[in-house]
């Protein structure tokens, strides 16, 4: 059965308040952001005693963590930028099991220097993949050598961005330490949004095996605004990962309130990968009761 989870960073709470808070709404599991009001862990601040801590606490309310956050810009144009981004990286992925959770996440990046998820001509040049594989091999040997897996998460304006890309990189980079965080809403543009079946069954059809964990937010059109969109989540001191909401032509607000064709998302989620967690995201405090009955309802249609 697949088991119904949350992002921790959209309870802007100290650690034992947010687990309080997670666990009275009913979900069996999280997707940790290294963020709490209490708690030091940004590049650095790790120890095996804080990430213990952590660990306890989300047990003791009866919440395994499933994933860790680890979302940064792999290749940010910047050289020193970039180095400083993998090394915070590594250190939560040689971390992770003292979390309590094997999988670590993150996208491959984007050379636009203005934004972690806006579109860059050179991503899609050989270059940009060479450089995304070469990190992309050391997260993954790092995972490896301490006991756990990266989980890369394909987004369409990134270097790694389509079906194809993702492929290939799996093809290329063969070892335990990769697998896949499956998110169907960010294999969608402007081009193929309106054809929802046929993407949705390309990405399981293609790489449903290598699902780990799976995320749930929604897609839609962004109508007359094409700016990067950035939400009030009630937490002045947010990770932009965690207010982003879309760029250009493509809006990702919470589930339920786009266009994703979540019969088939769910339907082929639970074929395939019924053991894999399903954390909610893109959303606000006030909006988690709304979106977890949405995604409950669907899921009772399919669970086997």
């Amino acid at each position: 059965m697949i088991q119904l989870g949350i992002f921790t960073a959209y309870y802007p709470y100290d650690l034992k308040t947010t687990a309080e808070k997670i666990r009275a709404q009913g979900f069996n599991t999280v997707q940790l952001d290294l963020h709490f009001k209490d708690l030091d862990l940004s590049a650095g601040q790790i120890t095996k005693e804080k990430a213990k801590l952590v660990s306890d606490t989300f047990r003791d309310h009866d919440l395994p963590i499933s994933a860790i956050s680890g979302y940064t810009n792999i290749v940010h144009p910047d050289p020193e930028h970039r180095k400083a981004n993998v090394a915070y990286l590594k250190e939560i992925i040689r971390n992770a099991r003292n979390f309590g959770s094997k999988y670590v996440i993150s996208e491959s990046g984007t050379f636009n220097p203005e934004s972690e998820w806006d579109h860059d001509p050179h991503n899609r040049s050989e270059d940009a993949y060479e450089q995304v594989r070469t990190v992309l091999a050391e997260l993954a040997q790092e995972a490896y050598d301490h006991g756990a897996t990266f989980l890369l998460e394909t987004y369409v304006n990134n270097v790694i961005g389509s079906v194809r890309e993702t492929v290939r990189v799996f093809n290329d980079i063969r070892t335990p330490g990769l697998e896949l965080l499956m998110d169907p809403t960010n294999y969608f543009d402007a081009t193929n949004i309106d054809d929802q079946a046929g993407v949705l069954n390309e990405v399981f059809d293609t790489l449903g095996d290598r699902v780990r964990v799976a995320h749930a937010k929604d897609v839609k059109r962004a109508g007359d605004d094409k700016s990067e969109k950035h939400a009030d989540i009630g937490d002045d001191d947010a990770l932009a990962s965690h207010t982003f909401r879309g760029v250009g032509e493509i809006e990702l607000p919470a589930a339920g309130l786009g266009s994703l064709d979540y019969e088939l998302y769910l339907q082929r989620l639970s074929e395939q990968n019924p053991n894999a967690p399903l954390i909610i995201e893109h959303l606000d405090e006030s909006d988690i009761p709304r979106a977890k009955q949405f995604v409950t309802d669907i899921l009772k249609k399919y669970t086997i």
